[in-house]
């Protein structure tokens, strides 16, 4: 009772939601609720992009719109500092998106409905997820796509919104090269020289992506852009 009390004067969850839910999916609802607030102060926007803490991730998911029936099925992340991925264990959980999952998503990403059925539910995973996460600033290649399913998620078990930091690579690459024909993940990795190891497989995806922008931030360094502001600043001009 102390524990779940504790929860309650935390702000995270009310005594009425704990006991309809229960105890171990309201604990969860607590700590994603916890990582949302007073999150963007944990990334000061003057922290230099060299010594930067973050998250490279990506998302599976059964097709392109959250909000009519669509759903994650997978998210895989890595850590990175800097221009380095860190030694820690990378992340990746399959999440059981309750429904079928079309013939041509699991064609394009190996994932089965066999699969997802045994996999965790969506309040497990993001519960995990946003534990790896901790209050690190997120990058991901196209993450509108990302940031919609993440909100829609956060939304429908917790009831709150991103705020979490957010680099997109796909707005790096349109600012370092506007002129470029195509800004698909694909393109870019063969552009700069990353091996393309797993496509549309979350950790995989991530990894690659980690590795793209290693390969921005000295072309970054070069622009006098050293801090995450500098970089905000820049992307919103471009």
């Amino acid at each position: 009772m102390g524990r779940m009390w504790h929860l309650y004067k935390m702000g995270g969850i009310t005594p009425a939601i704990a006991s309809m839910l229960g105890s171990s999916n309201a604990q969860q609802m607590a700590f994603i609720r916890s990582m949302s607030r007073d999150q963007r102060k944990e990334s000061a926007l003057d922290t230099p992009l060299m010594e930067m803490d973050a998250v490279v991730f990506d998302l599976e998911t059964t097709g392109f719109n959250p909000y009519n029936g669509d759903e994650i099925m997978s998210i895989g992340g890595v850590l990175i500092k800097g221009g380095e991925l860190q030694e820690a264990e990378p992340f990746y959980t399959l999440v059981n998106p309750r429904r079928k999952i079309p013939k041509h998503i699991t064609e394009l990403t190996g994932i089965t409905n066999e699969m997802a059925e045994e996999a965790p539910d969506l309040m497990q995973g993001l519960h995990d997820f946003m534990d790896f996460v901790g209050r690190r600033v997120l990058i991901a290649h196209g993450s509108g796509h990302d940031k919609q399913f993440l909100n829609a998620a956060l939304w429908k078990t917790s009831k709150i919104n991103l705020t979490h930091r957010v680099l997109d690579t796909m707005m790096v690459a349109k600012w370092l090269e506007p002129k470029r024909k195509s800004y698909g993940l694909d393109e870019l990795l063969e552009t700069y020289g990353v091996d393309v190891t797993v496509r549309h497989h979350a950790l995989h995806d991530s990894v690659m992506t980690a590795k793209l922008w290693f390969q921005f931030l000295p072309i970054i360094q070069t622009k006098q852009v050293q801090t995450i502001g500098d970089l905000y600043a820049y992307l919103s001009r471009h």
